[in-house]
């Protein structure tokens, strides 16, 4: 069911601080266990974090990373592109940044700033981000039609 982030509660919490990082510990230690599956079955996967500025995406991807094998992740932080990169396709540099067999690709913001920040602050013109809306179903399509899942999180606070 698609929400409007305003229709969202922003009051539910874990009341816990113990219960929370007992949850935590569980869940990184899932995520080593299916990061050695992935290793050892050339799957790859790609993990994007966005959000507002200040969310907590970067204290997110280090929560998730912890207990990670290094080996097995590159965190992609994404920021303005740099005047080479304006000279291409916006999505090349992140086709650059595909995972390879057996590894994890995480991404700090995405190409979802075409439609977002770009969008926003003009930096896009109004053709250029209407058609990123398909260009990234599509994109997305090739990755998850070849079995690669894109796990997308936004942060979102009050």
């Amino acid at each position: 069911m698609v929400q409007d982030l305003k229709d969202i509660d922003l009051d539910q919490r874990l009341e816990d601080k113990d219960d929370y990082e007992r949850r935590v510990s569980v869940a990184q230690m899932q995520l080593l266990l299916l990061q050695r599956w992935m290793f050892d079955n050339r799957r790859e996967a790609v993990l994007l974090f966005e959000g507002w500025d200040a969310a907590g995406k970067g204290g997110s991807i280090r929560r998730v990373i912890e207990r990670l094998d290094p080996r097995g992740y590159v965190v992609h932080p994404i920021g303005a592109p740099k005047p080479d990169e304006k000279a291409v396709h916006y999505l090349q540099r992140f086709w650059q940044r595909m995972p390879q067999a057996g590894s994890i690709a995480i991404f700090d913001r995405s190409w979802y700033g075409r439609v977002l920040v770009e969008r926003v602050e003009g930096f896009a013109a109004r053709d250029a981000w209407t058609r990123a809306y398909e260009e990234i179903n599509s994109f997305e399509r090739m990755l998850t039609d070849d079995g690669v899942p894109v796990v997308k999180m936004f942060l979102h606070i009050s």
